[in-house]
Order: structure tokens, then C-alpha cells, then sequence
């Protein structure tokens, strides 16, 4: 996404952007592709890529999952229905098998009903996931005809008791099934519908012999969607792995970065000493915008917060990336208290909700171009009062 040098004229460039949208829940955004042009992954007229967003752009983080289990057709839906401009469809982990599916990680214990199916009781171990032991099932153990035996459920039922209801209702989805219902659901809605899949553990799995990023290449070319103005942005908390991807499609791509004294776990496999904090310096991002076009950055590193858990001033984050054309999606803006910078949670409860658009607010007055959102009603409601404010 190019930048406009001056900051006066990016905000009124910016601001020009927002007008063009449709504002609201359910409105399709002004100037994306219909179904025809979506069909044959172009981009629409005057635009291309990412710059068919609108700004700021409201990302449904594995769907609409603060209100149905994640990485759900449930959740992937109704994040549609409540207008998200983009669904992060989703997180991609292999079956011993070789087939893509979408899950937040490859152990499945918390988000699947695998414990209660005695016949997987065996599958149950501890590896080293990424330098940790974790114990669970792991998707590179079941084939893809076992997993779909499977069914979600809510990964932190003790903040969302009320989505517990959806436990059992979908299975998981698989890439491929992801990339068929972009279509469909392109076509049914008559706008152009976006994802966001993210590579998860991929030097892990490719350590396993089931490398992600040729797999990934390999659905996008079989339907069309990998080229630069696809409605696909692909995103990786190893940088290696956009590297990868920017040699195989020509995508939008995305660099996800942890806390600031964390290192990327092919850094820590490559012996690389760097962390996250060398990556968001000037020398960094200008790096990064060698190969990928955005970051996602936590929002931590948009805005730190205090020792007692409030915000303090935001760092030069924003500013920095857009001077070398980054684009920023930081991650993840929840309503429940427990999620919120400190002067914003509201009471004690856990499943409480807190001043979710005061929060949201605040981020957005940052300059971000987007933001990875549980609840993108909620994040669309406080969007159009940033944007008419």
C-alpha cells in the first residue's frame, strides 16, 4: 500500500478512502469486485490488491468467535453477516495426510471434541511445539477422514460460556473447503468476500516433512487466487515463511510479530539472535517491505501498556511502517474485560463486557489500517464513529 509522504495529506487521502465505504453491519464496500470480477480473482476498476480495502479495515479474527466456536462455517458466516470487510479463514495446520485444515494450533484438545472420542484416546502425547512441551492431539497424527469426525467447541468457554451452546454444531473446515466458500459466498452476497490464512508453526511442519507454504501455493493456484490482486492475504509469525510464499505466489502478504523481546521461532531454529524489536525499527521494516506488504503486529507494539495494565503513549510504530509502504493489522481486539487495556474493562467479570469502543477508539486514532476484531459489529460500529467524528 503506498503512503503518502506528507502526514496531512495521508489522513485526508485516508479520509477520502473511509467516505467511499458503506458504512454499517451489512453494507458491502463500495468499489470491490461484484461476483462476476470476483470470480476470476481480479480486483476492481481503479483499484487492486489491498488498496480495495476500505480503511480502517475490520478483520474477523477466526471469524465472528466472539460469538461461535472459531474457525467454524458458524463463525466464517456470521462475520460476513455482520459485515466484516475481510474473515480470517484461517489458520492452517496439516493432517497426517497432507490436507490443509483450519485450526488455531495443531493441538486440537480446546477446540474439539477429540477427548470425549475413545477410539483417538491413544493419539493423546507431549511434543515440543516451537521449544515448549505441549500435551494434547495434534492434527499431523489424524488423517483428514479422522478429523472430520470431529467437532468444534469453544476454546475459552470460562469469557464465552454463552457460545458453548454451538459445541458440536460444525466440523473443521479445510483449506480447500475455505477457498469453494469464498466463491459461493462471493457469488450469494454480491461483493467480493476476503481472507486472511495465516501459516501457523510452519518451520515445525516443515521439519515433519509436511511443509505449509508449497501446499498453500498449490490450493491458491487450483483456484485462481494467487496472484497480487487476489482477494487472499496470507499472513506468518515467521518471516521465513512470507519469504517462501513471495518466491511461489504473488499475494499480498503479511509479517505477524509478537511482543517486542520475542523471537520468531526460525530466527531461534536459524540461530538468527534477532527479536521482534529489531524487526520494527526503520532497518527492520524496511526489510519486511523487501518481501511482504504489511505486518500485524500486536497491540502492544501499536500502543504499550503500563505496569498496571492501561495504555501508555503509542510508539512510533504506525508512522514507521507507513514511511516504507507497510501497511498495519495488529491483533486482537476482544469486548471481554479480561482483553481490554485496563481503563477500559468494566466490573470483574470475565465474560464481561468492558468499554470495547472506547478501546477501539483510541487504536484507531493511532493510524492503523485495520484490526483483528472478535466482534466486528462491535468494531464496526466504533469504526463509524471514527470515521464521522
Amino acid at each position: 500500500m503506498t503512503q503518502e509522504p506528507d502526514e496531512q495529506a495521508r489522513g485526508t487521502g485516508r479520509r477520502a478512502l473511509l467516505g467511499a465505504a458503506v458504512l454499517g453491519a451489512g453494507g458491502a464496500v463500495i468499489g470491490l469486485p461484484g461476483a462476476a470480477g470476483a470470480a476470476q480473482g481480479g480486483a476492481a476498476a481503479g483499484h487492486s490488491g489491498l488498496k480495495s480495502l476500505p480503511v480502517p479495515t475490520v478483520i474477523g479474527h477466526r471469524g465472528a468467535s466472539g460469538y461461535r466456536p472459531e474457525h467454524t462455517f458458524g463463525s466464517y458466516n456470521l462475520a460476513l453477516d455482520l459485515g466484516a470487510h475481510v474473515v480470517e479463514a484461517g489458520d492452517l495446520v496439516p493432517t497426517k495426510d497432507g490436507h490443509l485444515v483450519c485450526r488455531h494450533e495443531p493441538e486440537i484438545g480446546g477446540t474439539t471434541d477429540v477427548a470425549h472420542h475413545p477410539e483417538f484416546a491413544d493419539r493423546k502425547t507431549t511434543k515440543t511445539l516451537d521449544g515448549v512441551p505441549t500435551t494434547g492431539w495434534f492434527t499431523e497424527d489424524f488423517t483428514l477422514a479422522e478429523l472430520k469426525t470431529l467437532r468444534a467447541v469453544e476454546r475459552i468457554p470460562a469469557n464465552r460460556p454463552h457460545n458453548t451452546l454451538y459445541n458440536g454444531r460444525w466440523d473443521i473446515p479445510t483449506f480447500e473447503e475455505v477457498l469453494k466458500w469464498q466463491d459461493e459466498e462471493t457469488r450469494r452476497r454480491g461483493r467480493q468476500v476476503w481472507i486472511y490464512p495465516e501459516t501457523k508453526h510452519p518451520t515445525y511442519f516443515r521439519k515433519l516433512g509436511l511443509g505449509l507454504e508449497e501446499r498453500v501455493a498449490k490450493l491458491l493456484r487450483k483456484y485462481g487466487k494467487d496472484k497480487r490482486n487476489s482477494p487472499v492475504i496470507l499472513q506468518s509469525f515467521e518471516p521465513s515463511s512470507i519469504q517462501l510464499l513471495n518466491k511461489l505466489v504473488d499475494n499480498p502478504l503479511v509479517v505477524l510479530l509478537s511482543s517486542a523481546d520475542s523471537r520468531p521461532y526460525d530466527f531461534v531454529e536459524a540461530g538468527d539472535p534477532r527479536t521482534v524489536a529489531d524487526l520494527i525499527t526503520p532497518k527492520g521494516l524496511r526489510e519486511i517491505a523487501g518481501y511482504a506488504q504489511g505486518i500485524g503486529p500486536t497491540l502492544d507494539l501499536v500502543i504499550p501498556k503500563k505496569a498496571d495494565g492501561s495504555l501508555a503513549e503509542p510508539t512510533t510504530l504506525v508512522a514507521d511502517a507507513h514511511k516504507v509502504g507497510l501497511v498495519l493489522h495488529p491483533y486482537t481486539m476482544r469486548n471481554e474485560n479480561p482483553f481490554l487495556p485496563a481503563e477500559y474493562r468494566r466490573g470483574t467479570g470475565a465474560d464481561a463486557y468492558g468499554d470495547a469502543f472506547g478501546a477501539f477508539r483510541t487504536y484507531f486514532a493511532t493510524g492503523i489500517d485495520g484490526v483483528f476484531t472478535d466482534n466486528a459489529d462491535t468494531a464496526l460500529l466504533a469504526r463509524a464513529d471514527f470515521v464521522n467524528s
